[in-house]
């Protein structure tokens, strides 16, 4: 009985590295989240950008010795879906983190969340200010350039227009809010004179375009700030081409020369409008070609601003995961700060004091080429240089 006891014990030790390989070898989950339904135009082209990035981590080997996989699900725009989900991703998919997300109030949700059950959550295009400052926590990074950096990146040539009286439209939620607060916050430290004499709130998805540009010309602005995205931006274009709204008319518009909203428009794309974007088929950087090679390659059409958040997002994971060493959720809360990593746009890194990404976008004006909306004048703004002070976010992340 004592040489089978010894025997036993022998084989267990000997069998016990195997085990220690196989869960070493597992791969590392991600927990995807996203309005794929809901919001289509970006969302779908995100999701070829993650694929693309995760076949090419993959094959390159992965992260610490492991692939990586990611276990993805659609929250249709709804936040109690998502935070459902997360649940069900993180209690029986037993992903190591968590990630995506498109609307802010959703990836407000999901930080919440992360915070309440202690689990990572990396945002890639939510863009309310609050997730990495006033409701920001340890477990929550973000990616992309937020309302505040949008705002900041536009208030420069919004200011040359030298416009008096100005008006806004945006969505009604947190996103829309946000950016609205940021541009006149912004735009009044260096026009003091400057005047907001309207607001226009539609919901999301509902505009009443032609009652919203009645209401916005009735007020004789001088310049109009416009948040609008997607189908609400096409119609608010198409009456307010209609109506004269834009003539003689400065517009500055968030979002808007991104290939996903600006393509919709065709040749009824607005002349001038100064907007942040992606000049898809004018870039010309090492880094842009090659992520605009490899995705024509693989999915047959070119990138659009969506595709370049994936891509970018798989990366940063991977750069905290490495920088971090494990996939211990307390070790990557901690282990993404300061990270480096690369994207379609370059390089960027994950800032330490408040965990947001310093991926920057470009800022241009709109023009009409061959019935077609594109970029023109455009420049790569960096969003290291679009953040405010590291004084300014202790007091705005109370956190």
């Amino acid at each position: 009985m004592a040489r089978r006891s010894l025997l036993a014990t022998a084989l267990g030790l000997l069998a016990a590295p195997a085990i220690v390989r196989a869960q070493g070898d597992a791969p590392i989950r991600i927990g995807e989240i996203n309005s794929y339904t809901a919001i289509p135009s970006f969302t779908l082209p995100y999701r070829n950008g993650w694929q693309l990035a995760v076949d090419q981590v993959n094959a390159a080997g992965g992260v610490l010795g492991r692939k990586i996989e990611v276990i993805s699900r659609d929250d249709a725009g709804k936040p109690q879906d998502a935070i459902r989900l997360a649940g069900e991703l993180l209690n029986e998919q037993k992903v190591d983190l968590l990630a995506g997300a498109y609307l802010s109030n959703i990836g407000l949700a999901l930080s919440d969340y992360a915070l309440q059950n202690k689990a990572l959550f990396v945002a890639g295009e939510p863009l309310t200010d609050a997730l990495v400052w006033e409701k920001g926590n340890r477990y929550t990074y973000r990616l992309r350039p937020s309302t505040y950096m949008q705002a900041a990146m536009l208030v420069e040539d919004a200011a040359k227009l030298n416009a008096k009286r100005w008006v806004t439209v945006a969505p009604n939620y947190e996103y829309g809010q946000s950016a609205v607060k940021w541009f006149k916050l912004l735009l009044a430290l260096k026009q003091p004179d400057v005047r907001f004499v309207a607001e226009q709130w539609p919901a999301l998805g509902k505009i009443d375009a032609g009652a919203t540009v009645a209401a916005l010309a009735q007020e004789k602005p001088d310049a109009i700030l416009n948040v609008t995205f997607g189908p609400d931006l096409t119609n608010f274009v198409r009456q307010g081409n209609t109506r004269g709204l834009f003539e003689g008319r400065g517009v500055v518009s968030i979002l808007t020369g991104e290939p996903e909203y600006l393509e919709p428009l065709g040749d009824e794309t607005p002349d001038g409008w100064i907007v942040t974007g992606y000049p898809v088929t004018s870039v010309t950087d090492p880094a842009n070609r090659a992520f605009i090679t490899a995705y024509q390659a693989r999915f047959n059409e070119l990138p659009k601003m969506g595709s370049v958040v994936g891509a970018g997002l798989i990366r940063a994971i991977v750069a905290g995961i490495k920088q971090s060493g494990s996939v211990a959720t307390e070790k990557m809360a901690d282990g993404f700060a300061n990270a480096g990593f690369d994207t379609p746009f370059g390089k960027a890194s994950w800032r330490g004091i408040d965990h947001q990404g310093t991926l920057g976008t470009y800022v241009g004006r709109t023009a009409l080429r061959d019935g077609k909306g594109v970029m023109v004048d455009w420049r790569y703004i960096d969003g290291a240089d679009a953040l405010p002070s590291d004084a300014e976010v202790r007091k705005l992340r109370p956190a």
